[in-house]
């Protein structure tokens, strides 16, 4: 019953990705088509930010279906990683848009264009009406996915640029302030590249197995050596498999203990490492006298790792 909602609650989300993606598609083109015609060059900086919205919506859609094909001798951790991929495929994607908005922006100081006011306001106006649908569509699943989370922050920063275009066209149509539509530009440019390299770090530091924020190495050594029985802990390393998924290994030195003791210790440290640290996969090698280890097979001079 529980696999079966979970696999209701996917596909219900992969239809709002659908419907986000499609409703972005249809706003970009017009937002293009409109920024054209009225000669915007911040309508169509509003367009490309939007588009790099619609990719990442697209790019999440595929890496959640990809994430979910099970381990195989290929893939033995799974696939779940694809997510992650999808995201620096995200980031700098964002990046190279803002650089180009930057450049555009720049070359329209030194030979400004007329534009349409009316035309600027319109188009935006509905930009704005469907990056608030299009955020509606991810709030949920963005509670849980660091990709979907990226994707509604998008949207969100993109609203805000659309009232910040409908902004400029005002002022365009009020006093004759082209130079609005340039500042405007460069801003949007400033807001998506810092939004690119401030989520890049993140990114970079999952793919490199980082340890997972918020995770102390120090901190788990110490839990561990709490546990009865166990006299150090060593060769720690701790890394995210993918997005809420953190695996462990370490060498665990034990008192001189019969194999059901060892045993015992084992479990008592795969729960206490899942109570307090997340950790869902956990490797652990036990030595004996810091020197030795012990095999559940021979007492003497093997390694025992579960």
């Amino acid at each position: 019953m529980s696999h079966e909602h979970n696999h209701n609650t996917e596909a219900i989300g992969d239809k709002r990705l659908i419907a986000a993606i499609g409703v972005n598609a249809a706003l970009t083109l017009a937002q293009i088509v409109g920024g054209i015609l009225s000669g915007s060059l911040s309508l169509i900086a509003d367009a490309l930010h939007n588009l790099s919205d619609a990719a990442s919506l697209v790019i999440a859609l595929i890496a959640r279906k990809i994430g979910r094909r099970p381990p195989d001798a290929f893939k033995t951790f799974g696939y779940r990683r694809s997510e992650t991929i999808a995201a620096l495929i995200n980031l700098v994607t964002l990046i190279i848009v803002g650089l180009y908005l930057i450049y555009e922006a720049i070359g329209r100081l030194f030979s400004p264009q007329p534009i349409e006011g009316w035309t600027v306001v319109v188009v935006a106006g509905i930009a704005l009406v469907v990056d608030i649908v299009t955020a509606f569509l991810t709030y949920t699943m963005s509670k849980n996915s660091m990709n979907i989370k990226a994707a509604f922050l998008h949207n969100v920063s993109d609203a805000l640029a659309s009232v910040g275009v409908v902004i400029a066209g005002t002022l365009i149509l009020l006093y004759g302030w082209y130079w609005a539509d340039t500042v405007l530009t460069l801003m949007i440019a400033g807001y998506v590249l810092w939004q690119g390299f401030s989520m890049l770090p993140k990114t970079i530091h999952l793919l490199m197995e980082g340890a997972p924020e918020g995770v102390s190495v120090a901190d788990i050594i110490n839990v561990m050596e709490q546990v009865n029985d166990v006299e150090g802990v060593h060769h720690v390393h701790v890394w995210e498999i993918a997005e809420h998924t953190i695996a462990l290994e370490a060498h665990v030195v034990i008192k001189k203990a019969s194999l059901p003791g060892i045993e015992r210790v084992k479990t008592d440290l795969k729960r206490v490492l899942h109570e307090q640290f997340k950790i869902s996969h956990s490797t652990l090698e036990m030595e004996l006298d810091g020197s030795v280890c012990l095999d559940t097979k021979q007492t003497d001079n093997h390694c025992s790792e579960a």
